[in-house]
């Protein structure tokens, strides 16, 4: 059984059309699992179905084998899901801690050592905790919106587009981060435009065009796949 699982999947916005149509991604604990394929495949989208922040009209989510399908986002967190969106994921007029500490506004016990592992996994984010987000570069940014995603304890975190916008050094730096996470048994699940570069750390890897599945493998097997390479990753 797949940790989380977002099957058959169909819906869109409000009454427009369908944008996943039938696509199923899926990713266990301690695995990382990417979703790649050309602008407007669905991608986001079907990160946001299994977030519950897209009415399904068909397919199911379910999340430890418990169908989730009918819950809302928020109930989806407290279930043990965190996301990190793309842009607005900070803070910028709070301090790195302040924004960890934010993290962990549904937790009701002593959350210091969970900051404290954090600091561990992102030396960084412990060397500039008392600076203000806004005045971070935007790799370090990223690293406080998914310290500040671990901070509810969860079991599957989820990352839209982690380097947009970031220089290729700083993007080798956070997948190495990303990396990490998953070596703490967290299920790692990401949209990601740089798909050569996420395929080459993913366990999983979803190709999705027009919002159902095109080719769906491990991350090495896609990158080995000719017509993925043709198609998808420039050659």
């Amino acid at each position: 059984m797949t940790y989380l699982m977002g099957e058959g999947m169909m819906g869109g916005y409000g009454s427009g059309p369908n944008i996943l149509n039938g696509c199923t991604i899926g990713v266990d604990k301690g695995e990382i699992a990417v979703i790649v394929g050309p602008n407007g495949a669905g991608k986001s989208t079907a990160m946001k179905a299994m977030l519950g922040m897209l009415n399904l009209r068909g397919g199911s989510v379910k999340l430890n084998g418990k169908d989730i399908t009918q819950l809302t986002p928020q109930a989806r967190i407290s279930e043990g899901i965190a996301f990190v969106p793309q842009t607005e994921n900070v803070f910028t007029s709070m301090t790195v801690e302040e924004n960890l500490e934010m993290g962990a506004f549904l937790r009701t016990d002593d959350f210091r050592d969970t900051i404290d592992q954090i600091y561990q996994l992102f030396p960084i984010l412990k060397e500039k905790r008392y600076q203000y987000a806004g005045e971070l570069s935007g790799g370090q940014r990223q690293q406080v919106a998914v310290g500040r995603a671990m901070m509810t304890k969860p079991t599957v975190l989820m990352l839209d587009e982690p380097t947009a916008g970031v220089s290729p050094i700083v993007m080798d730096e956070l997948f190495d981060r990303i990396l990490e996470v998953k070596a703490t048994g967290m299920a790692v699940l990401m949209v990601e435009q740089n798909a050569r570069q996420a395929l080459e750390i993913a366990d999983r890897g979803y190709v999705l065009v027009m919002g159902e599945n095109r080719h769906t493998d491990t991350g090495q097997a896609l990158l080995a796949d000719p017509e993925v390479r043709k198609s998808f990753l420039g050659g």
